[in-house]
């Protein structure tokens, strides 16, 4: 779900403090730095991004044109953003259907607002992340979508599937920790579960019930912060009736 963006402009200070304000965000990922119209057009062609960020500080016409010449390439224009020291060219940028228009040098709270209201005009499908196990010339693919929880095994990790199946992999459970997606949490030395099929939590019995199944699994009493983490998640979206 990330938004991809290009930056244009000969400034590599201003470039480098923009990209330094972006880094915040993990959703948003830079493809391409370019210093003119030209290498611009040709990056945005061949990288596609969401949003562009163009410094209108010098040759500021021939970024306008530039971006009119995009409608002959494609149908989807991305997210402009005009950057300038002064309003010299906000109405122009205006007219040509810039997205935002920004006053040098950067704000974090500018961009911030920005970075939400993106969100949440032009909000991203979420997306599974597929797993790929490999084992010498064997590669086996599994859509993070469909793991229920993964538990250690000495130096392998069991990953049990919403179908039923277990697939064994040999990688620490350590190794899954840091690559999974966020909605993946350690709730115990030996488990790791999707937060996702999460039915249940019993503080009592420190045990996470799975959806649709028997399976309760335990945390400990180190991993309690991770658990809450995980009944914050789920009571976001439920109807309570406590009192």
């Amino acid at each position: 779900m990330n938004y991809s963006y290009t930056i244009i402009g000969n400034s590599a200070s201003s470039n480098l403090q923009l990209q330094y304000y972006l880094e915040e965000y993990k959703d948003f990922m830079c493809v391409n730095i370019s210093e003119n119209s030209n290498t611009a057009l040709n990056s945005i062609l061949k990288y596609g991004p969401d949003i562009i960020f163009i410094d209108l500080q010098k040759n500021a016409l021939e970024y306008f044109q530039m971006v009119s010449d995009l409608h002959q390439y494609i149908n989807q224009i991305p997210l402009i953003i005009g950057v300038s020291k002064n309003k010299e060219y906000a109405y122009e940028a205006i007219k040509n259907g810039f997205f935002d228009y920004w006053l040098l040098p950067y704000n974090e709270f500018d961009i911030r607002k920005a970075v939400f209201k993106i969100r949440k005009q032009t909000p991203k499908k979420e997306t599974s992340p597929t797993l790929c196990l490999q084992s010498y010339k064997d590669y086996q693919y599994i859509e993070t979508s469909d793991i229920l929880y993964l538990k250690a095994d000495n130096n392998a990790t069991d990953i049990y599937l919403n179908s039923g199946k277990k697939v064994s992999a040999f990688k620490t459970l350590k190794t899954f920790e840091n690559k999974l997606p966020e909605n993946f949490i350690r709730i115990h030395q030996s488990y790791i579960i999707n937060s996702t099929y999460v039915s249940g939590i019993n503080y009592g019995k420190n045990v996470c019930v799975i959806k649709k199944s028997d399976v309760k699994l335990p945390f400990s009493k180190s991993y309690k912060q991770k658990i809450d983490i995980i009944k914050n998640k789920i009571s976001k979206n439920t109807i309570s009736t406590q009192n």
